[in-house]
């Protein structure tokens, strides 16, 4: 199919408008040919706008579509392009378990001479560092005794430590690196194996390994608590969900995040009976920061703060698509004023300035009203929504929800972009696309909670092996606070 010149199809239209006006001043045309050139007119810009909306590819620069479902961009893995993700936090003393070995080398003789320098304070300390991994099993033996009293005859056995609850067990470090292949790596069950067969050398089933996740997952209900009561007090909550495949049905992940505290949970539900049965949403009183989806605005008791990176897409694609002036304008007024703000030491603007700031954003959504043609009217007897344009109902949610959309600009504690909840989100899709599904919702349960506490500790400076000994040994809540 030929490519058609956008540019060259609106200048054609906008001569044929020109030439329709002549002829209406010259009054060649009567009142009826008028209404019915008129109607025409109206549909055919309608159609125009719907054909150059559809003849541009959306993808994760113009549009919400993840970046893993379109074409990949070579320029990403060139040399020098800048990964994204949160930045991760080293501080902490307890970030990882280690053993340190130091050893002096002395000098007892002169190289030279051979003259003797053992009772001779050294002049100067070189030191050389050696960092390595034992690939090593460590295997404990406890053998308990059996005594029989000679006087009554009862037997009794030596009490073993509670760690050593049956004949055979695996240590909590095993346990860890499990888990975290599991799911923090999310590597497959059979490739995890391998891996433990290769340090250890023993097969562990898979019920053995789902075991542990199943006792960890049980283990971290109290924290899931404790999370979910500490982002209740918190001023800006981002929220956000996401589809994912559990027995071959498609289920809902929903994400609570805010500062450095995570928690996902799974549901049958996308909607509000499932924000209504998880009751986080519900009993907030703070700012929600989601993409505009319209269940969140069904609660009204709290205050709302829209993604700008979502809507800057959008314009990105109203601009290649029809290249309206008003989404130009209101995509540079988004970002001048979201980098003003970053600036700002208490990343807010003044009162004058962010009336200012409404006032450009109220004259730019007018100029736009007039620029794009306008929507037909409801016929008789026809049911349903009347169809629009991408570019007019980005326009409509602009005009709506403008409050939401600049409160980043009004509120310090709100963000411009919702990306902190998209990311947690995303290692989630990259689990489904190794394990194609969860083929048992107590685990697919499971990942989302083991995951929110590993996300959460990571945030705060924790290496998952650790933090995963710590919820194992109840360690976690000393440090946690409780």
């Amino acid at each position: 199919m030929a490519r058609v010149n956008k540019d060259a199809l609106r200048t054609q239209f906008n001569q044929i408008k020109d030439d329709i006006q002549s002829l209406k001043g010259e009054g060649k045309l009567s009142f009826e040919a008028q209404a019915l050139i008129q109607s025409m007119v109206l549909l055919f810009e309608i159609m125009v706008s719907i054909f150059l909306e559809k003849s541009v590819k959306k993808n994760s620069k113009n549009s919400s579509i993840p970046s893993s479902q379109v074409e990949k961009d070579n320029s990403a893995t060139q040399p020098g392009s800048k990964g994204k993700g949160r930045n991760e936090n080293n501080r902490m003393a307890s970030n990882y378990r280690e053993v340190i070995t130091e050893e002096v080398l002395s000098v007892s003789a002169c190289s030279s001479c051979g003259v003797d320098l053992s009772d001779q304070e050294a002049d100067d300390m070189e030191q050389r560092v050696s960092i390595d991994i034992l690939f090593e099993k460590h295997v404990r033996k406890v053998s308990g005794e059996i005594k029989t009293c000679s006087q009554c005859e009862t037997t009794t056995k030596a009490r073993f430590p509670k760690e050593l609850s049956g004949p055979l067990q695996y240590g909590n470090g095993l346990k860890s690196y499990i888990i975290n292949l599991l799911v923090a790596q999310m590597v497959p069950l059979k490739r995890c194996q391998q891996m433990v067969r290769a340090m250890i050398g023993q097969v562990l089933s898979e019920a053995t390994m789902l075991s542990y996740v199943a006792k960890l997952n049980n283990q971290l209900e109290r924290w899931e608590e404790l999370a979910i009561s500490a982002l209740m007090a918190a001023s800006t909550l981002h929220v956000d969900e996401t589809s994912m495949r559990v027995n071959r049905k498609k289920q809902w992940v929903h994400v609570y995040s805010s500062s450095d505290i995570t928690v996902k949970r799974l549901h049958p539900k996308r909607g509000t009976e499932a924000i209504d049965e998880i009751g986080v949403i519900p009993r907030y009183g703070g700012v929600i920061v989601h993409d505009c989806w319209a269940s969140y605005f069904s609660y009204e008791h709290c205050e709302h703060g829209l993604c700008g990176a979502h809507l800057v897409r959008e314009l990105a694609f109203i601009v290649e698509s029809n290249e309206y002036r008003w989404a130009t304008n209101m995509k540079q007024l988004l970002l001048e004023t979201c980098k003003k703000v970053s600036k700002r030491k208490r990343k807010v603007l003044t009162k004058q300035e962010y009336g200012q700031l409404q006032k450009r954003y109220r004259n730019i959504l007018t100029r736009g009203e007039k620029e794009m043609p306008a929507v037909p009217e409801r016929q008789a007897g026809q049911r349903g929504r009347v169809a629009k344009t991408d570019a007019h109902n980005l326009w409509d949610r602009l005009k709506q929800h403008e409050a939401s959309i600049l409160l980043f600009a009004k509120l310090p504690h709100v963000p411009f972009t919702n990306n902190q909840a998209e990311r947690e989100l995303r290692m989630g899709k990259v689990k489904q696309k190794v394990s194609g599904c969860f083929r048992n919702e107590t685990y697919a349960q499971a990942y989302c909670r083991i995951s929110s506490y590993l996300q959460t500790m990571s945030a705060r400076g924790y290496n998952p092996l650790v933090a995963i000994q710590m919820a194992m040994t109840g360690e976690l809540y000393t440090v946690w606070g409780e």
